[in-house]
Order: structure tokens, then sequence, then C-alpha cells
């Protein structure tokens, strides 16, 4: 019997042996880490932009790819980056809303709500002048490290996350196919960060709201209704200071992604020790420059009939509320944007303007089959 024992124990450390010999080599956790039995044949994405977009800025050291982009689809919407896999990125942002989740400010896993609405992520590839509301991370990269470890947020630590994936069924091969790593060791959050950036650089506009078409297709034209709001929306004169100041036309994107205060809080006064007024700060933050204290990026309008309620708090439950706001001219403070000024506006004339803006729907961006939820 102890023979038998013997020759049994043997055999298997001959076959240990060949599995060493055929180079699969166990993680410090004791699993099976070698992946470069994996192909690895990267692709390049063909990111498809709308007639008279311009060429996005990709990072050379994180280029689109099919599998990149891929992966970076299933983390988008993966709850298992939350602390307890209740909340995946597009919690926040999801298609139906054109990225956002419609809500005046977003909720974390443990009910907390933060201070700001969710911004929309349509065309976020083109915005290189800061991200999030007050600009604090500078790239799609630096952004999507940042949710994960909010308490507010997902309330999670990045190691849990990383061990998470290396003991995944899917995720090694598919991290492999994107980056070429031979190890699940490999895997780290910052490769992690860099497929959701390709993801979110492939949320482009279809180019096929009416406002496009209307620009760029022989014999399509606005209604009369839609044809006065675009006109009273481009409109610049003494009293009406137009709205293309801050939400650009001439690269169809409708923001010039510049940090602004637009008017919306009332500090008490007008002088400069009443920026210390705002309940949120926004840019200054960042800065530290008290003349950036309530100055926010400029949102894109596109899709803006889907992304209510509006500014960074959600504060106007309705475009008619928004733009009530801008007729009057706002509240004065120190850095308030030159450009808001009260001007005239009629009922008829806001209500123009608005059907002009629902011309600024893309549907087909929305419901895009490659931006969808691939666990569904």
């Amino acid at each position: 019997m102890r023979r038998l024992y013997l020759f049994f124990f043997a055999f298997g450390l001959i076959l240990s042996a060949c599995g060493d010999d055929e180079g699969v080599t166990p993680d410090d956790d004791g699993m099976p880490g070698d992946l470069s039995d994996i192909p690895y044949d990267p692709v390049a994405y063909n990111l498809v932009v709308p007639e008279g977009y311009p060429q996005m800025e990709i990072p050379s050291d994180n280029p689109l790819t099919v599998d990149g982009v891929e992966l970076g689809r299933h983390l988008f919407y993966d709850p298992i980056l939350s602390a307890d896999s209740t909340m995946s990125c597009a919690s926040c942002h999801a298609p139906s809303g054109s990225f956002t989740d419609q809500l005046a400010v977003s909720v974390g896993i443990d009910g907390i709500a933060g201070r700001r609405s969710s911004m929309s992520l349509l065309n976020i590839g083109y915005v290189y002048e800061g991200l999030f509301w007050d600009g604090r991370s500078s790239t799609l990269e630096e952004q999507a490290l940042l949710p994960v470890e909010d308490p507010i947020e997902m309330h999670n630590q990045w190691p849990n996350v990383v061990d998470k994936f290396k003991e995944h069924e899917n995720y090694p091969t598919m991290f492999r196919k994107a980056f070429g790593i031979e190890s699940r060791s490999e895997i780290t959050k910052e490769l992690a960060a860099k497929a959701i950036a390709q993801f979110e650089r492939t949320l482009v506009s279809s180019g096929q709201s009416k406002y496009e078409q209307v620009r760029n297709v022989p014999g399509i034209f606005f209604t009369p209704e839609e044809q006065e709001g675009f006109e009273l929306f481009i409109f610049e004169e003494n009293e009406h200071p137009g709205c293309t100041h801050c939400h650009k036309t001439f690269n169809q994107m409708f923001t010039d992604h510049r940090f602004l205060n637009n008017g919306i809080e009332d500090l008490g006064g007008c002088d400069v020790e009443h920026l210390n007024n705002f309940p949120d700060i926004g840019l200054g933050e960042v800065t530290g420059n008290i003349f950036d204290y309530g100055k926010f990026r400029v949102p894109t309008l596109l899709n803006i009939a889907h992304t209510g309620p509006y500014m960074h708090d959600g504060r106007f439950e309705t475009l008619e509320e928004v733009l009530d706001h801008y007729s009057s001219g706002g509240f004065c403070a120190p850095n308030l944007d030159p450009n808001i000024q009260p001007f005239p506006m009629s009922i008829e004339e806001r209500d123009a303007i608005i059907t002009f803006l629902h011309t600024l729907t893309d549907t087909v961006f929305m419901n895009n089959p490659a931006h969808q939820n691939p666990f569904e």
C-alpha cells in the first residue's frame, strides 16, 4: 500500500513538472496566471464622426481598438466596480438620458446624494479643457479612476476591484486581447481606466438630429416655429446677447467647454467678498482662485430635451425655467459672464426657442446598439 502511495505521489510530481514546462505558472493566489496562449491581435477601431466634426484627439498611449472599446463597454456597465456590486458607471450615465441619470443630483451606493448632477457623456471625447463640472480631471483616463473610490459614489477601493478582475471568468482574457498583457497579475486600475476611456470616446453624435439633418441634407427644413427659435437662439443685438456665445453652433456641439458663472446664485451682493457665499465654488475648488468661484463647465445642448433637470445642481426642472433665468439676467457677481444680460422675451418666443432645442435631439445616438449594456 505504501508503494502504491509513493507511485501516485511521484506521478503527481511528474504531471506538475509537465505543466510547468507548458508555461502555466500560478499567480500569488495559486490560480493559473499565464495568458500568452490567447491571441493578441489589436484591430484599430473605426471612429465614425458626423460631417463637420473635427478629428478627435486620441492619446498616443491609448489608441482605440475594437477589443479595448469592448472591454471598456463591459466595465462601464458592470456593477463589479462598486463596493456592493449594485452600481456601475451607467447608473449615473444611462443611454436613455443621453448618458445622464436625469436626476437633480446623483445618489451613490449608500443612498447619499452628491452635490451635482451627472453630466451627459455625448461627445465627451472632444472635451479637452477639463472634465467634470469643475474641470478637476484633465483626461478621460484620469476621470474614470475617481468614481470608484469616491465615498459618495461607488465607495470602493481599486485594489478590491482589480482583484475581482483577476478572478473573473472573462476579464483576464478581455484585458489580454485589449492590451496584450501576458498574466492576470498585469491587470491594473490604469488599464481599466484606459478601456473605459476608449469606450467613452466612441460616444459621438450620430449626425441624425433634425438640426444636423437641416444643415447637411438637401431638402430638409425647419418648421416655421423651429426656424423662429433658431433665429432667436443665434440673434445678437443690444437687447439680446444671443445664446451662441457659450453654446457654439459652428462645431455642431453647442458648447465652448469653458467654465463660467451664469448668474444662478444669489450671493447677497456684488462685491468680491460675496464670492465666498457660493454654496458650491465649482472651478474655484480646483484652482483656488476666488474669481473662479461659482464657475462650471458649459454643457452641450445636444439632447438637452433628455438631460434635465438642468444646471450643475439640477435646480431647474424645465427648459422654460432655464430660459426665464437667462431672460432675467441672473444675479450679479464680480465674475459673472458678461454675456449674461437681461433681455425681453415673450412666452411665444420662449416656446419657439424650446421647439428649436428639440431639433437637437439625437435618438439614434441614444439607441445605438454599440452603446448599450452588453449584459442585457
